[in-house]
C-alpha cells in the first residue's frame, strides 16, 4: 500500500527521481551530448520517439532503425523542427527478421560512427499468434530475438568506442512489470506457442518475451564484467501507459479499461524518464545488470535474478540466431 501511495505522489526514491518525473528532468544537468552517437529501436512512436527528441534536445546524434521508413522520416522532422542542429540517420529495421538486423549492423558499421549508446525500445504485443520468416513465435522474436541479435553484433564497435572515447558505452534493455507474471520453463514455454497456436497466449507472449530481456541483462552483464568491457548494461520498466501497443484493440472495453486506471498511467514524458535516466545519468557510471522502475533501482521476479536462467537463455539464443528453428526445440517436441 505505502508503495503505492509513493507511486501515486511521484515521491523521490534515492535518486532523487519518482514515478512523475519527466525525461527531460532527468536529463536537465547532463553534460553536452553533442559527442555521443545514439541507437534507439522502436523511435517512430511512443516512450521511443520521446527518448530520441530528449536526447536530441541534449545534442546527441541519433540513429533511428525502422520498418516503416515512412513514419520515421516524420519523426525526424519533428524533432528537427524543435532542435535544427540534430544529425539524424533513419535506417530500414525490421527486428522480427535476423536477416535485416545483419543488414542493419553492416549498414551501420559502413557509415563508420562511433557507438556510445544502444536502446532497445522497440516492443510489440501480438494479440493473434504469428511466426516470424526464421520459424520463431512473433512477439518473441520482435522483443528479444532481434534485440540479442543486435546487440551481439554491435557490440564490438560499443567497446572500441568506449576505448577509443573513454567514455563509458550504455545498453538500455527496455522490459516491462509484465515479465513477473511468468514463471516456469521460459524455453519450454517458447517452443510450446511457437510449435503449436493453441497454446498461444497474447499475454503470456509478451510476458516471456519481457523476460527474455531481462535474462539478458543479466548474462550481458556477466560478459561484459568478464571481458572488462568500459561498457555496461542495465534495463528498465517504463511503467504503466497507454502507447502504440494497444491500437489495434480500440474499443469501449479498452477505453473502459484505461479510464479506470488512468490514475495509475504515466504520461509518456513520464514513461521515457527512466530510459532516459539509465541512459545518461552520471550516477550510474559503472552500475551494470540492474532492473530499473520510476528511476530507481528496483527488485524484479525471482526468475529474473536466477544467473543460471540467464547463462541458459545466452546459449539457446545464440544456437537461434545461427541454426534453423526445428533444431533447437527438439528436446521439446513431446512436451
Amino acid at each position: 500500500m505505502l508503495d503505492t501511495v509513493k507511486y501515486l505522489l511521484g515521491s523521490p526514491g534515492p535518486s532523487g527521481f519518482g514515478s512523475k518525473t519527466t525525461a527531460e528532468q532527468v536529463t536537465d544537468h547532463l553534460v553536452d551530448l553533442r559527442s555521443f552517437t545514439v541507437i534507439i529501436t522502436g523511435a517512430t512512436s511512443g516512450i521511443g520517439a520521446e527518448t530520441a527528441r530528449v536526447l536530441a534536445k541534449r545534442g546527441a546524434r541519433l540513429v533511428i532503425p525502422a520498418r516503416n521508413l515512412k513514419v520515421a522520416e516524420e519523426i525526424k522532422a519533428r524533432i528537427l523542427q524543435e532542435f535544427r542542429d540534430t544529425e539524424i540517420i533513419v535506417m530500414p529495421l525490421d527486428l522480427s527478421s535476423l536477416k535485416s538486423v545483419r543488414r542493419f549492423v553492416t549498414q551501420f558499421e559502413a557509415l563508420d560512427l562511433p557507438l556510445n549508446l544502444l536502446i532497445n525500445n522497440a516492443g510489440k504485443f501480438a494479440y493473434d499468434h504469428g511466426i516470424s520468416e526464421d520459424g520463431v513465435e512473433m512477439t518473441f522474436a520482435t522483443n528479444y530475438l532481434g534485440h540479442f541479435l543486435l546487440t551481439k553484433l554491435l557490440l564490438k564497435k560499443m567497446i572500441s568506442t568506449a576505448k577509443t572515447t573513454g567514455i563509458q558505452g550504455r545498453i538500455v534493455n527496455v522490459s516491462s512489470g509484465i515479465h513477473t507474471w511468468f514463471s516456469g520453463d521460459l524455453i519450454r514455454s517458447l517452443s510450446q506457442i511457437t510449435r503449436d497456436k493453441s497454446h498461444y497466449d497474447a499475454t503470456r507472449a509478451y510476458a516471456i518475451s519481457k523476460l527474455a530481456n531481462v535474462l539478458h541483462t543479466k548474462e550481458l552483464a556477466r560478459r561484459l564484467q568478464q571481458m572488462e568491457a568500459n561498457v555496461t548494461v542495465n534495463c528498465v520498466h517504463p511503467g504503466i501507459v497507454r502507447t502504440g501497443l494497444t491500437r489495434d484493440r480500440e474499443g469501449f472495453i479498452t477505453d473502459f479499461v484505461f479510464m479506470i486506471t488512468s490514475k495509475l498511467l504515466k504520461t509518456i514524458p513520464q514513461a521515457a524518464a527512466t530510459t532516459c535516466y539509465v541512459a545518461t545519468h552520471p550516477e550510474l557510471r559503472n552500475v551494470n545488470g540492474k532492473y530499473f522502475a520510476d528511476c530507481n533501482e528496483a527488485s524484479n521476479s525471482e526468475i529474473g535474478c536466477n544467473l543460471k536462467e540467464a547463462a541458459r537463455l545466452w546459449s539457446f539464443s545464440e544456437i537461434m540466431v545461427s541454426t534453423d528453428w526445428k533444431a533447437v526445440f527438439a528436446p521439446f517436441s513431446t512436451a
